[in-house]
């Protein structure tokens, strides 16, 4: 029988592709985790399943980061969305960009649009660049319009027209009309999505939100009827929360809702430990997410998925295809290959031991007489790093001799010597694909790795994390007490938040001494808005923080830089930053991140960004005072593991029975329920007052 917990107040529940993670604290103080496996047809019955079998009571607030956004973007199977825009651009989706990620592909392959050509719909109508309406909406086109879209039977309707983030009344002219004669419709308005110029990103997003919209609604609606009467909040990409009823109508804002997780537990636990610049580093079955976190959570504007543009707040993560789950393969020169094509979780690795008869090689790898999927989980299985007796807690039984059949066949389409020498090829090509990653984030934007913390986590994290920053010449990896379930845990602790963002297109001339006004009328405006809007859910506006950030470029550059506002006080309606102030921080910030700057170039805003955030306590946690040193206590056996191409005899331990204060020296393996930490020789191993293993390279202890 499940034991019943003590009262604790919330529940962070993270959806993953094979399982369903769930975090809380118990009345003890202690974190407390359970996994339930996923359930792909319906989401919510894993989340209401974990709830049940620990008996989560009726008081607790779930904290919910979904993929049913993401996965039906990267599966297309979203709803049937119509895309209404201004006369002569309904072809942009087709256009787009003249952007080539592929550069020496000789017939490259654009992801087709999500609405098809014949659901691109027009209306004549026109607004300058200026915000002048010279061509009115003509209230009978817009009757045909609406007529049209009830007939085509569109589930979900996306409003993108010309310089609407200026003038925004003909776009709700067309909402308001289409929500009266067909209120099941859902709607998403750019003007309400992203009012922000560069049109063929604004059309996409909408775009976006509008496929996703529907579905994410619907999967809500059944969740919070089903886990009643527990209130709920959802995580958005931006690493912040918002309501239910938020995340239906902009579901585009939860697409990267599990990854922000990941990265918003790595820093909580993290700054707990005392180290404010980290990487966090979440290696799962399929990809490895890479964040830099310079004492702050990096956002970005301009990411993407599925191959398409989404410009809305998120955290800055660099995803490789480097997974516990990612093939190996030989291509048909004999160059090993590692990912990005993925077993996933059915059948999985070669070890999980399940059926391969529904199962073939993906299309991108060339295997004609491999008859196992081959893994990165296999390669470091036949290498010791995993055993297979415990793997999830002993839950899970390994079959080692099924993933050496596997390595052997690898072995011989790379003539190499044996099955040990083709995995630890694997391995080190994973690392390798996982470094450019962490160099990605780090060198090439102007950071120094030797500066940061790695905070190793996911289900294989702590398997590669001390190897990755050897690599990287980081000092420290950072090993959380629940690393399996850490997007989980960041739902927990994460806090209300909502962002605005306006194009203002200002230049600061260098006579300028006092803030310019139209700067403090957008900032009024906006700073209004979110007031409003966190009082409408509940949040009294004396305990909103309000920050504000400003895109930024050169007069002549076609990207920008986002700055954080070098002065800002404490009224909404005030905005004391001189144009002098905003230079100097626009200079500094492009000399970190492109190595130069020039002072007497003119400069440019080009949007303002205002976030709206509720701070809410983060759970205490007890800081247990530091034992004796000696981990022996903790020693379960001992067994040859490779390291550098060779087995060293390593001893194993047992991660529940690590107490503060415990240290013990590399090689070791440490097994928990939901990871294993793998730790070099010459590395060296403490638990710190929270139970977090620190691990450091033997010079720097």
């Amino acid at each position: 029988m499940p034991q019943t917990r003590k009262v604790f107040d919330r529940l962070g529940v993270d959806t993953g592709g094979t399982f369903t993670d769930f975090v809380w604290l118990d009345g003890d103080g202690r974190w407390q985790i359970h996994k339930e496996l996923s359930t792909p047809s319906n989401p919510a019955a894993a989340v209401v399943a974990g709830i049940q079998q620990r008996q989560i009571g009726p008081a607790a607030a779930v904290i919910h980061g979904s993929t049913v956004a993401t996965n039906a973007l990267l599966e297309r199977r979203g709803a049937r969305t119509a895309l209404v825009t201004t006369k002569g651009f309904a072809d942009i989706l087709a256009i787009g960009r003249q952007n080539r990620p592929d550069l020496y592909a000789l017939v490259p392959q654009k992801p087709p649009p999500l609405v098809p050509a014949e659901l691109r719909l027009e209306v004549d109508e026109r607004v300058t660049a200026e915000g002048q309406i010279v061509r009115p909406l003509d209230p009978a086109e817009l009757e045909r319009l609406v007529q049209q879209l009830l007939v085509a039977q569109v589930e979900s309707v996306a409003v993108c027209l010309l310089f609407s983030f200026l003038r925004p009344e003909h776009e709700r002219q067309i909402g308001a009309a289409l929500h009266a004669a067909g209120p099941h419709i859902s709607l998403s308005l750019s003007s309400d999505i992203l009012p922000e110029y560069r049109e063929f990103e604004r059309t996409a997003t909408t775009v976006i939100n509008g496929y996703v919209a529907p579905l994410m609604d619907r999967y809500l609606q059944t969740l919070r009827r089903e886990i009643a009467p527990r209130p709920l909040r959802v995580m958005q990409s931006n690493g912040g929360l918002i309501s239910p009823e938020m995340a239906g109508r902009q579901a585009a804002r939860t697409v990267l809702s599990g990854p922000a997780g990941g990265v918003v537990g790595a820093r909580y636990v993290a700054e707990l430990a005392g180290f404010a610049q980290i990487i966090a580093f979440d290696m799962g079955g399929t990809s490895a997410d890479v964040a830099l976190c310079p004492g702050r959570l990096p956002l970005m504007t301009d990411g993407e998925i599925a191959g398409l543009p989404l410009r809305l707040p998120s955290i800055d993560i660099h995803t490789v295809g480097a997974g516990g789950g990612s093939l190996a393969y030989v291509d048909p020169g004999g160059a090993l290959h590692v990912g990005p094509q993925s077993a996933g979780a059915d059948p999985g690795p070669a070890c999980y031991g399940r059926s391969l008869e529904n199962w073939r090689w993906p299309v991108g790898t060339f295997s004609p007489d491999f008859q196992l999927p081959i893994t990165v989980t296999d390669a470091n299985l036949l290498l010791g790093r995993l055993d297979a007796d415990h793997f999830l807690g002993g839950a899970m039984r390994l079959a080692a001799e099924r993933a050496r059949a596997a390595l052997t066949q690898l072995a011989a389409a790379m003539n190499a010597p044996g099955a040990e020498t083709a995995a630890w090829g694997v391995l080190r090509l994973a690392n390798a694909t996982m470094e450019r990653a962490v160099r990605r984030v780090s060198v090439e934007r102007g950071y120094d790795p030797r500066d940061f913390t790695l905070v190793a986590f996911g289900g294989a994290g702590p398997l590669h994390g001390c190897e990755l920053a050897a690599r990287m010449q980081i000092p420290r990896v950072l090993i959380p007490t629940t690393p399996g379930a850490l997007s989980a845990l960041g739902m927990l602790v994460a806090s209300p938040a909502r962002d605005y963002s306006q194009t203002v297109m200002l230049t600061l001339r260098p006579d300028e001494a006092e803030t310019p006004p139209l700067l403090t009328a957008v900032w009024s405006q906006m700073t209004t808005q979110a007031l409003a809007e966190a009082e409408a859910e509940g949040y009294a506006a004396a305990n909103v923080n309000l920050t504000l950030r400003l895109d930024m470029r050169y007069a002549g550059q076609s990207h920008e830089l986002t700055i954080p506002c070098p002065r800002m006080t404490a009224a909404p309606e005030e905005l004391r930053v001189t144009p002098e102030e905003l230079r100097g921080a626009f200079h500094a910030a492009h000399r970190q991140r492109y190595g130069y700057d020039q002072p007497a170039a003119p400069v440019e805003i080009v949007n303002l960004r205002v976030t709206a955030v509720v701070p809410l306590p983060p759970p205490v946690l007890p800081h247990l005072p530091l034992g004796p040193a000696d981990a022996s206590g903790a020693i379960i056996g001992e067994k040859l593991v490779w390291f550098e191409e060779r087995p060293l005899s390593t001893r194993l331990y047992d991660r529940a029975r690590l107490r503060p204060g415990h240290q013990f020296a590399g090689p070791a393996v440490v097994f928990q329920y939901d990871t294993t930490t793998v730790i070099p020789g010459g590395w060296g191993a403490a638990v710190d007052g929270y139970g977090n293993l620190v691990l450091q390279v033997a010079q720097f202890l």
